[in-house]
């Protein structure tokens, strides 16, 4: 039952990424990703508020660094994702994903010094050159000249700052549960949000979308917002966070087959040099923790 939650997790996280672009003409990013944690918090409010209850002296106690997760998780990352495929397309967006355990490693050698390997490092810059061809098409003229589509760089922009969220995470406070925190991190997206999105939409005005538009905001509430979260706890509780991070990876597969199924979209040459370059670099990097997990496996079974 674990490994079908886990498997059932990237796919709704990429169908975030499916969805958003598929209702990009009709929508607005920040309204968009407002409405979903609204809904999303809707839903959640009837379990959270007694765990609010319970929790309230402890959160407010951590509030800066609460706050500050939440504020890359939430608040940025998706609203980041909405903004880029507004320009870009859903295939490069999931594969994107792909490098934020590569940008993890970074970070936590950056800031808490961490040791990195020569191995490593060639898998950093192999994973690096797989974005870097992709974003421009494997055409060096547009690198040079920076002549990148904007949506690339927001999809960027919100790899990195989940990275951040996720290498800061270690100071989540004990004292709160994963659902509280979680419940924390959705009104607190909620309340960030909310006055960036009566600005820019010039008042509250709740949009006349049609029941289509409406559906797919619902799913992106539901699935990839609560669900995917359920079942991920789950999935780590059963079989252990090493084994289910790796599939994490499952997100650019997934992103691809659903970005050719439901939206048309076309996979080029650069796309496939691109993702081998990423995939390399990621075997590379993760080559210890790979090895590891391996030699664990054959262990149990014998």
């Amino acid at each position: 039952m674990a490994y079908l939650l886990l498997i059932l997790t990237p796919m709704f996280w990429a169908g975030n990424f499916i969805s958003a672009r598929a209702i990009a003409p009709e929508t607005d990013p920040l309204l968009l990703a407002l409405l979903r944690w609204i809904l999303a918090l809707l839903l959640i409010l009837p379990w959270w508020l007694p765990v609010l209850r319970r929790e309230w002296r402890a959160m407010l106690q951590n509030l800066p660094v609460l706050s500050w997760l939440s504020l890359w998780s939430v608040a940025s990352f998706n609203t980041m994702i909405y903004l880029g495929v507004e320009t870009t397309t859903a295939s490069n967006a999931a594969i994107f994903q792909a490098i934020i355990p590569v940008l993890i490693m970074i970070l936590s050698w950056i800031f808490y010094s961490e040791r990195v390997s020569v191995l490593q490092w060639l898998g950093v810059a192999l994973s690096i050159s797989g974005v870097l061809v992709i974003v421009s098409r494997a055409e060096m003229a547009r690198l040079l000249g920076l002549q990148l589509n904007p949506g690339d760089l927001w999809i960027m922009v919100a790899v990195a700052s989940w990275a951040i969220y996720s290498v800061t995470l270690r100071h989540r406070p004990s004292e709160v549960s994963p659902f509280g925190f979680f419940g924390f991190s959705v009104a607190f997206g909620v309340i960030v949000l909310l006055p960036i999105a009566v600005w820019e939409q010039g008042g509250v005005v709740l949009p006349h979308w049609r029941a289509e538009v409406w559906s797919v905001v619902a799913y992106i509430a539901i699935f990839p917002s609560i669900l995917a979260y359920l079942f991920w706890n789950r999935g780590v509780a059963e079989i252990g966070a090493p084994t289910a991070g790796l599939f994490i990876y499952l997100i650019p597969v997934f992103g691809l087959l659903l970005a050719i199924l439901f939206l048309n979209e076309t996979v080029h040459g650069y796309h496939l040099a691109g993702i081998l370059l990423i995939a390399a670099g990621i075997l590379l990097a993760m080559y210890r923790r790979i090895s590891r997990y391996i030699r664990q496996s054959t262990a149990k079974e014998l």
